[in-house]
């Protein structure tokens, strides 16, 4: 079951330019909440990854954007780079965090069967996964673990899943692009971040930061605008 076409929220924040912020599996806009960058946001409130790429075609074509930086994090971070490379006149900087080349078969076989099993059980195991130490997982406990847990529907999730079979970050489709960077916990037990090395090894134009004690939601720390 295909969710519904995917809405976006502009927040002014009184910046000079625009970063659209992609969340991953299992969550959505909310997870970005706490983000103190100095950009304008475009959010999507209702999220497909299957329509994601047309859907933010036709906002910023409506709204008159010509230019923008993409903030993809795990799933979100192929949309971004599948985005990125496809309309790269659009794109001033592709910021990708929690990144793979791919996720196993295996992995997503395995996945499926657990959250049609048991949906709540999935999530917790997949959020205790996401979190080195503490690292903002106070706030997301308290902020967003309930409502996600209650909220996010089996068909939403599954979706998600489906749409990682088949994803794949190319980095020869983002030789057009010239700011890339990448963002990565050193302690990411969903991401192991020696995949994500070799990929930047393919990126010969991209920064890539590792942040010490970190897991799969870096972006929670307080400190991680410094990153950027």
């Amino acid at each position: 079951m295909i969710s519904a076409k995917p809405r976006f929220k502009y927040i002014d924040r009184k910046k000079s330019n625009l970063l659209v912020l992609i969340p991953g599996w299992a969550s959505d806009w909310q997870v970005f909440r706490h983000l103190d960058l100095e950009f304008n946001y475009l959010l999507p409130v209702k999220f497909s990854p299957f329509s994601f790429e047309q859907a933010l075609l036709k906002t910023l074509r409506e709204k008159g954007f010509k230019k923008i930086s993409l903030f993809g994090w795990s799933l979100g971070g192929f949309l971004a780079a599948e985005f990125a490379g496809k309309y790269p006149a659009y794109i001033d900087r592709l910021i990708l965090v929690g990144i793979r080349k791919r996720y196993a078969d295996q992995e997503l076989r395995q996945m499926k069967a657990l959250l049609k099993r048991n949906k709540q059980d999935c999530l917790y195991s997949f959020y205790n996964m996401c979190f080195a130490k503490d690292e903002g997982s106070s706030w997301f406990r308290q902020n967003l673990l309930s409502d996600y847990s209650k909220d996010l529907k089996t068909d939403y999730l599954l979706e998600g899943l489906d749409y990682l079979e088949n994803a794949q970050l190319n980095p020869s489709s983002l030789d057009k692009i010239a700011k890339i960077q990448i963002i990565h916990g050193e302690d990411d037990a969903v991401a192991p971040i020696q995949e994500v090395a070799q990929l930047k090894n393919n990126l010969p134009q991209a920064k890539f930061t590792a942040i010490k004690e970190a897991g799969h939601m870096p972006f929670l720390r307080q400190d991680f605008g410094r990153y950027l």
